[in-house]
């Protein structure tokens, strides 16, 4: 690749990029992390009820009643699939940071810390 401005703006370009991708992705496994706390944090409040006890969830911003277990088997459902995107974001993540790693050693970029 040529030497230059051009060229060096376009590092500096491809490796905001790079950043930029890292933390939306980050941000968003943070995000799912959280639901999934409040989600394992609510079944362990739940486990000690009766199955058939009231309980009120919200779902699309409308309170539904319903009995305890058929709110524990949504959330666990719900649980489980935000485990799935979690490792599927995480992985996303380590792709994406190895590309970044091979972008810098296949260009030589050197990261310099202002």
């Amino acid at each position: 690749m040529s030497k230059g401005p051009n060229a060096n703006a376009d590092f500096q370009n491809q490796y905001n990029a790079f950043k930029e991708s890292l933390q939306q992705l980050s941000r968003k496994i943070g995000e799912i992390e959280g639901e999934s706390e409040e989600h394992k944090l609510v079944l362990e409040t739940l486990q000690p009820m009766a199955d058939d006890r009231k309980c009120f969830r919200m779902i699309g911003g409308v309170i539904v009643e319903k009995n305890v277990k058929d709110v524990q088997k949504d959330l666990e459902t719900n649980f489980e699939q935000l485990k799935k995107v979690t490792d599927q974001l995480m992985q996303q993540y380590a792709k994406v940071q190895k590309e970044m790693k091979d972008w810098q050693v296949k260009n030589n970029v050197k990261v310099v810390q202002q």
